[in-house]
Order: structure tokens, then C-alpha cells, then sequence
């Protein structure tokens, strides 16, 4: 039976344990709170022998990475480019757990910063908007836009959970954003979801029926656990559904969305977009920005049809409504068009075979064997047959998309040309 508390304040019983427990923690040594944080026990795996060894992270996610290349390219697809993307961020009370460090709050606003910049490089004539959940209600935290630097102030000065999540006003308030979208834009929804249950104030079935017909592409990653409603959202939509296992895996499925998805069959007819190319505005000249109804000096660009000042690209003019890019934006979106060739694996009798490979990768020249003279894990271009390390096949096909060794093949040929 517990004990009162008398005239001086004295706890209960049940506070009296949680303090001994917080003490406990208090004089835990470092180590063991850095084990205890780290969970290091998971990175290891059992060898053929039985022997525990640490996993090797780099060529796992080598694997994986080769995985997703070998799909993408084993059919030619249509993509879409011109995206327009929402991304709804579940700040409910479920956000505050501490099962993700130090909160899923924090790791999810960490993973969508990272995302943010990601999508925008790989994505140059897309735009992306904000949407958070909390007390039951959705708000527009940002409108489309093509500019991460707000996107991302924007998100982390409203950090901060409460309430219930509501899944129904979310898609409400996404579907009224995007139907206002021209038919050549490719409307999405990425929902990084923490919460297990959904506050609704109305029947989600139609809802999610209207994002349907709205072709609306909702995608969905959860903190918690797999959520039947979430995961028929999706199923509907045509999005994907995953539940994150851990921070690793949730950087790993937000990071699959950057790249452009697969064309819907009524968007995928081509037709003729009309954009603009908007000129540098000069320095020292006062004028009101259309975007932000406030008087700039200097920067910012001016639409070629109505003369409006707009701040940043790519973005839609606010008076005519015309879509401004640059010329840059349209030559990054190029290698979407026609992707490298992915690398071939070395075979094992090469690999076992040192003298018949080169010594040194073709892009960094890091050497390709490993302190014991033997060959390490290497891929070569079916093209010009040069050897690179895993390194450079990863940065070769996600952010330069050229391949040295044909392009050098291509230099020495014009080189050869001219002298003839």
C-alpha cells in the first residue's frame, strides 16, 4: 500500500522508483550509455564460420544501389519531370517518441532537409510544398515553390508536436493545392506518417477516392508500424507504402523518391509546354517582387511577357501565370532523358586474377587491390571497358552522369580528327 504524503511534500512510493531509476541512469558509465544510444549489437552478422563480424555498410549499400539501377533501366520509361510535390510531415503528440534519437521529430525534419535538396538536384524544373499535421487540423506550412533554402527555414522554425494527426485533412487540403495544377504536371504526396491511428472528421473512403480521380500519387512512410488505411491509400493511388525499420532505412526510402517516377499513361502524351526565359534583373533596381508583394533592390528576374519580378526559379509568374526556368535547368534535366548505361561486375575469375585487371580505378585513381594484392569489389563500363571502384559508380550514375572513360574516348577521337 502506497504511503500519503504529509505537511513537508513528501513523494509517493511510485515517484520514489522513478527517481531511483533516473539515478541509476545518472551513474551509468559512458561506455555504456554510448552502447546503450548506439545499439552497436545490431551492425554485427554471423559469418559462414560462425564468427561475428561487423557488416559492411559500403557494400550493402553498393547492393542496394545496384538493385534500384537494374530496375529502373530494365525497360525504358517515361518520366516525369515537371513535378509537383507536396510533402506532409506528421508533427502529432506520436512525433515525440524517443525511439528514434533523439526524437522521430528531429530525425524526420533531418531526413526531409536532406530530401529537399536531393529532389531539387535531381529535379530542376519541379516545384515542392509543405504540409504538416497536428491538432487534428493540416496546415500549408509553404506553397510550390522551387527554392529549398525556404522550404527549409520554413520547416525548421515550426518544429514542435501536439495533438492528433488527421490523415483525411491532410489530403483534403493537398487535393485542393494540386488540383489547380496544369495537366502536364505530375502531382504527388509523400506522407512521412508517425502516428497509428488517423483523427477524421468525415468518411477517408472519399476522400481518398478524390485524390484518385484527381490522379493524385500519394506515397506514405511510416515511423511506427504497417496502418491498413495508409497502406490502401497507396495501394489506390499507385504510390508506394513502407514502414522505416530504422534512421538508416528511413533516409533510404525517402532518398527513393527523389528521382523522377514513372510517367502516368494520360500523362505521358507528349505535348508542347510554354515557358519563358526570364532575365537577370540589374543591381540597384527598385522594384516590388510579384511572389512576395514586397520592394526588393537588385537580384531577382523579370518575366519576358508581362515584365513581372519574380525572386527566384523555376517558379509560375503570379500575374501571367507563364512557367519561367533557365536554360541550366533544362540541360540537368537532360541525363533523365538518356541515363548511363549501369556498370558491369567484374567476373570472379578476373576478380581472382589480379594481373588481367588495372591496378587503380579510371575516375579517382584509388587503387583497386586491397593490402594483400588482391583485387577488390570493382565494376567496368560495357562502353569503353574502363574499371571503376564502387565509389565512383555511385557518383558517376547519381550526380555527374558521364562516363570519363567514354568521354575521354570521345576527346582523344576530335583530338585525332583535328591533326588528320
Amino acid at each position: 500500500m502506497q504511503r500519503g504524503t504529509n505537511g513537508e511534500g513528501r513523494k509517493f512510493n511510485g515517484n520514489e522508483e522513478e527517481e531511483e531509476e533516473e539515478e541509476e541512469e545518472r551513474n551509468q558509465d559512458a561506455w555504456e550509455k554510448m552502447y546503450a544510444d548506439d545499439r552497436s549489437w545490431e551492425s554485427l552478422q554471423e559469418d559462414e564460420y560462425g564468427r561475428l563480424r561487423h557488416v559492411d555498410n559500403k557494400a550493402l549499400h553498393h547492393a542496394q544501389y545496384r538493385k534500384r539501377l537494374r530496375s529502373a533501366s530494365t525497360t525504358r520509361i517515361q518520366k516525369g519531370l515537371i513535378r509537383y510535390l507536396y510533402i506532409v510531415i506528421d508533427l502529432s503528440r506520436a512525433a515525440g517518441e524517443m525511439d528514434y534519437k533523439p526524437s522521430r521529430m528531429v530525425v524526420v525534419a533531418r531526413q526531409v532537409e536532406a530530401f529537399i535538396r536531393e529532389f531539387f538536384d535531381q529535379n530542376p524544373l519541379s516545384q515542392i510544398g509543405l504540409v504538416i499535421l497536428k491538432d487534428g487540423v493540416a496546415q500549408c506550412l509553404t506553397d510550390l515553390g522551387g527554392s529549398p533554402e525556404s522550404h527549409i527555414k520554413a520547416l525548421l522554425g515550426k518544429l514542435g508536436c501536439s495533438g492528433d494527426a488527421s490523415l483525411q485533412n491532410g489530403l483534403d487540403l493537398v487535393h485542393d493545392l494540386l488540383n489547380q495544377i496544369p495537366s502536364y504536371g505530375h502531382r504527388e504526396v509523400l506522407i512521412l506518417y508517425s502516428a497509428l491511428s488517423t483523427c477524421d472528421p468525415g468518411d477517408i473512403m472519399e476522400t481518398i477516392q478524390k485524390c484518385k480521380k484527381a490522379k493524385i500519387r500519394c506515397s506514405i512512410i511510416g515511423l511506427s508500424a504497417e496502418v491498413y488505411i495508409c497502406k490502401y491509400l497507396c495501394q489506390e493511388t499507385g504510390g508506394v507504402y513502407s514502414v522505416a525499420l530504422d534512421e538508416s532505412h528511413l533516409k533510404e526510402s525517402v532518398l527513393e523518391h527523389a528521382p523522377p517516377p514513372p510517367a502516368i499513361a494520360e500523362f505521358a502524351v507528349s505535348n508542347l509546354i510554354k515557358m519563358g526565359f526570364p532575365q537577370r534583373a540589374a543591381e540597384g533596381v527598385i522594384s516590388i517582387c510579384s511572389c512576395h508583394k514586397e520592394i526588393k533592390v537588385g537580384g531577382g528576374y523579370t518575366c519576358p511577357r508581362c515584365k513581372a519580378r519574380v525572386c527566384e526559379l523555376p517558379t509560375e509568374c503570379c500575374i501571367c501565370g507563364l512557367t519561367l526556368v533557365s536554360s541550366p535547368h533544362l540541360a540537368r534535366s537532360y541525363h533523365h532523358l538518356f541515363p548511363i548505361t549501369p556498370f558491369d561486375d567484374v567476373s570472379p575469375s578476373l576478380k581472382n586474377n589480379p594481373r588481367k585487371l588495372p591496378k587503380s580505378c579510371f575516375g579517382c585513381q584509388q587503387s583497386l587491390l586491397d593490402p594483400g594484392s588482391m583485387s577488390v569489389s570493382c565494376v567496368s563500363c560495357p562502353k569503353c571497358k574502363q574499371h571503376f571502384c564502387l565509389d565512383c559508380d555511385i557518383y558517376i550514375h547519381e550526380s555527374l552522369h558521364n562516363c570519363p572513360g567514354c568521354e575521354s574516348f570521345k576527346q582523344s577521337h576530335s583530338v585525332v580528327d583535328m591533326e588528320e
